[in-house]
């Protein structure tokens, strides 16, 4: 078997991707809107294009004429993968499900309307006036959303009336694509949040790796582990739910759902509410590659792409990740890295650097992963993952007289 892969969006992600589809000997075609992102320094082609032009997407398409296309960002002219699929190429996980999860509206409705799934309530805004409304509809506290977006850019929490302008600029500013649309929903109290990796294979057999739990921060996850503790119940109705919304959209791979879960008190069943879903490996679950599982998210991910079987997903250890991030007031530079020897001298830890070419403030340049034994309790590895990471510096470099250095 050899085929060859065009992937759609060629950042932290992806690069793991890449490196595991490479693994089983396929050829990797990567696809970014600026050179030198990080899966493009592993691939065996790339391509700079704004995926947003349909034309220049379906160009790409018909010079490397692949046998497989992965998305894996949302920016993308997705109403184009239905012809592709209808010209014989495998579109991961498929061409609905990627249209679909590629937007807040569509996947939200099919899991609350279509399926009945417990969700916040929702409303949707087209302007700052819908958005208000919205805002009195569902309650406030309420979070806002764009509908097209990723790591938390554009959301933000409205706490009273006063926040709503603000908070549309925001979601406005952190839009992906052409969309100028927010969805609005209540603030659900729970207790935890949760990241249920789910793989859909050719064979039907569904699979399910342990929770994983997370903190988030401006709205992107700042540590995970794994596996989260939860009640056996919500983890049964949960993986039920990740189940019927996989089947209803479509294809093989590793999807990445996200549930808001509320305990029960006193006897109590507690509550799952179904909160996002992407089509590809999720960000949380980098903590699959300090060797949690028989196989990373991203292993995963390749061998349900190519329709190799995954008889089970084996939990080996407990792990967990922290972000290595550039700081606040971060400028634009190459990133300059200090601090990793340290960093490395911590037991039981590893690293992960992204290779991004840029600096920007909190973007995610790296993670730092942790791991013990099953027995180890995750709060301490957390701490340990986040101590790794707290050593590591990132700043802008400079050429001087002896070399490199950071400024």
């Amino acid at each position: 078997m050899k085929k060859k892969v065009l992937l759609l969006g060629s950042g932290e992600l992806g690069k793991e991707v890449v490196i595991a589809l490479q693994r089983l000997g396929q050829h990797v075609v990567a696809v970014d809107a600026y050179p030198g992102a990080p899966a493009m320094q592993v691939a065996h082609e790339c391509e700079v294009i704004d995926m947003l032009d349909g034309d220049a997407l379906d160009a790409v398409v018909a010079k490397h004429a692949p046998d497989i296309i992965v998305p894996e960002v949302e920016s993308i002219r997705t109403e184009r993968f239905y012809d592709y699929e209808g010209q014989g190429i495998q579109v991961v996980p498929s061409a609905k499900a990627a249209q679909f999860t590629m937007n807040r509206r569509a996947i939200r409705d099919l899991a609350a309307q279509d399926l009945g799934l417990k969700t916040a309530p929702y409303r949707y805004a087209t302007s700052l006036e819908a958005l208000r409304e919205g805002a009195a509809a569902v309650g406030m506290p309420c979070v806002v959303k764009p509908l097209m977006s990723s790591s938390g850019k554009g959301q933000s929490v409205i706490r009273s009336a006063a926040d709503i302008e603000a908070a549309w600029q925001y979601g406005l500013d952190g839009s992906r694509g052409d969309l100028a649309e927010m969805i609005v929903e209540a603030f659900i109290d729970f207790d935890y949040e949760i990241t249920l990796l789910t793989l859909t294979q050719a064979d039907g057999n569904t699979l399910f790796c342990p929770p994983i739990g997370h903190r988030q921060e401006r709205g992107d996850y700042q540590e995970s582990w794994q596996p989260a503790a939860m009640e056996p119940a919500l983890l049964m109705e949960a993986e039920r739910m990740a189940a019927e919304v996989t089947s209803a959209l479509g294809g093989c791979g590793i999807w990445g759902v996200e549930f808001f879960i509320q305990s029960g008190q006193e006897g109590e069943p507690g509550t799952v509410y179904f909160s996002e879903l992407s089509p590809r490996p999720h960000d949380t679950g980098m903590v699959t590659l300090a060797g949690t599982q028989n196989f990373s998210e991203f292993e995963l991910h390749a061998r349900a792409i190519l329709g190799l079987p995954v008889a089970e997903i084996a939990h080996h250890r407990n792990g967990a990740s922290a972000v290595v991030l550039a700081p606040e007031g971060a400028t634009a530079g190459v990133p300059f890295f200090s601090g990793l020897a340290a960093a490395a001298a911590v037991p039981k830890s590893d690293i992960r650097l992204f290779g991004k070419p840029a600096l920007r403030p909190h973007r995610r340049m790296g993670v730092a992963l942790a791991y013990g034994t099953v027995s180890d309790g995750v709060e301490g590895l957390v701490a340990q993952a986040k101590e790794v990471a707290g050593h590591i510096v990132v700043s802008a470099e400079s050429v001087g007289a002896n070399g490199v250095e950071a400024v």
